[in-house]
Formats: C-alpha cells, sequence, structure tokens
C-alpha cells in the first residue's frame, strides 16, 4: 500500500473544495513549495498535485508552483488540471512532473490520449475519473457528461492506459470514506492500477493524503491486484505518513492471519 499526499493548488493556495464546488473552498496554505516539504518530510514517497485553475479554465495556472516543488523535492509527481493538449503535456513534464493525469481530455479526445501514450509512455499517463451517480464530469467537475465511468475505464484500458485516478466527486472534501462500489466497478474493466480518492476524519493540515486500508475493502476488492489501493484525504491527523503505512500494513497483516486462520478451520471441516 502507498500513502500519496495530494495537493490541490487554486490561485496558488493549498485548498479543498466541498464536492467540487469552487464556491466551498477551504484554505490551508499559501505556501504550495513548504507544504509539499512537509509532506516529504513527514516521509511521502511522491506527491499528487491538481491545478484546480487549470481543471476549469482549461489551462495550467499555477504550473510555477508545481515546477518549484518539483525542483526541491527529490520524490515524483502527478500533476492533473488543464492538461488538454501535447504542448501542455510536455510543459508538465518539463516542469519535472512524473505522471500527467487527464480528465476531460480523455473523454473528448481519445485521440490525443494515444499520442500521449506513444511519447510518454503508459508509466507517464493517468486518466482521471471524477464522476458523480456513475457518470463522468468535465473541466474541474463544473459540465457534467452522458459518459460512464465504467465505459471510461474500459474504453482507456484497450487504448493502452493502465493507471487510473477516480473520485466520487460526492464524497469529496466531505470527510467520509470512499465509493467502495465505484471503485469494484472500475478495477473489475480489466487489469489497471487504480487510485481510489479516500477520504478520513482527523485534524486539518495543509494538503490531502490517502489511505485505503485492508478492512474498508472486501476481500474481493483487494484480491484484485495489481490494482493499487490508495487514495487522499483532507485532513488527518498529523502523524508522520510512515507511521501510518506501518499500522496500515500491521492491520493487512492481522487480517491475513485471519483469513489464514479460518480457511483452516473450513479445511477440517471437509
Amino acid at each position: 500500500m502507498e500513502v500519496i499526499p495530494a495537493i490541490d493548488l487554486r490561485g496558488g493556495n493549498c485548498v479543498r473544495l466541498y464536492q467540487g464546488d469552487y464556491a466551498q473552498e477551504t484554505v490551508y496554505s499559501d505556501d504550495p513549495l513548504e507544504t509539499a516539504l512537509r509532506w516529504v518530510d513527514m516521509g511521502a514517497t511522491r506527491l499528487h498535485i491538481v491545478d484546480l485553475d487549470g481543471a476549469r479554465d482549461g489551462k495550467p495556472a499555477n504550473l510555477k508552483a508545481v515546477e518549484r516543488i518539483a525542483s526541491a523535492v527529490d520524490v515524483p509527481l502527478h500533476l492533473g488540471g488543464g492538461i488538454r493538449d501535447m504542448d501542455t503535456a510536455r510543459a508538465a513534464i518539463d516542469a519535472g512532473v512524473s505522471r500527467i493525469m487527464l480528465g476531460t481530455a480523455a473523454v473528448e479526445d481519445s485521440d490525443l490520449i494515444g499520442v500521449m501514450l506513444g511519447e510518454f509512455g503508459a508509466e507517464s499517463v493517468i486518466v482521471s475519473v471524477d464522476a458523480k451517480d456513475g457518470r463522468v464530469a468535465l473541466r474541474g467537475w463544473t459540465e457534467g457528461s452522458s459518459a460512464l465511468a465504467t465505459d471510461l475505464v474500459a474504453d482507456m484500458a484497450a487504448l493502452g492506459v493502465v493507471r487510473f485516478l477516480y473520485t466520487d466527486i460526492s464524497r469529496d472534501g466531505t470527510l467520509t470514506e470512499p465509493n467502495f462500489e465505484g471503485v469494484r466497478a472500475l478495477v473489475s474493466q480489466g487489469d489497471i492500477r487504480l487510485i481510489a480518492a479516500a477520504f478520513a476524519e482527523g485534524e486539518p493540515v495543509e494538503g490531502e493524503v490517502a489511505v485505503i486500508t485492508r478492512e474498508q475493502a472486501t476481500e474481493a476488492d483487494y484480491n484484485l491486484s495489481p490494482s493499487r489501493w490508495v487514495g487522499q484525504t483532507d485532513a488527518v491527523s498529523q502523524r508522520p505518513i510512515k507511521e501510518i503505512i506501518a499500522e496500515m500494513q500491521r492491520l493487512d497483516e492481522e487480517a491475513r492471519e485471519i483469513e489464514a486462520s479460518m480457511a483452516q478451520m473450513l479445511a477440517r471441516l471437509q
């Protein structure tokens, strides 16, 4: 399991939107670089950055901040928000981003996704599936579409995409659990690696962090590897990420031991 802190940028600040509503914004920090450095100091092995201005307006507006982060940290960066043409994608890669995330472009221009896969490789492209009631939202969640999230994943997987990010918009910023039914539906579409946005309660910190545990996912979900169970939350206790990972691994080991014991008991009964 991997814990991936996420930094949502709007107007140069680190923010959280409630259910994707730009009118319901909480500002956690006015210093994205300091926030990124703090997450890395807490043990983050990669950072997930979303340019909310870019997502809504169609062109990244916080690329300079991303470039400063990339030059100051030694962990890989994901970047999404307004990447809808090759020039913008190349600018993000040149800024130091290791993986670009595309949402609107994946729905409206599948040929572009194919070109990006050819130039950057499947490991550098993430398709972001932002959905409400099972249908994909566009342009920073400000517009709806008729596209089903499951169909989008299936189509993109057939194109060669292997990495996806899934967010249930109705849960975003609400500090509740992820939509596990939605996650199950998407990972069943193919041999993919999924970043599942999750939310947990705790003391607010700048940025967001991701955790999905084996206890939260059903056995059927968890056994759908190679999908990766990570996600993001707007508020967590200020414990080092390494401690959170260690606790999740302990819970996972305990769950495996219970499963093994139950399997032995069933074998004796047969």
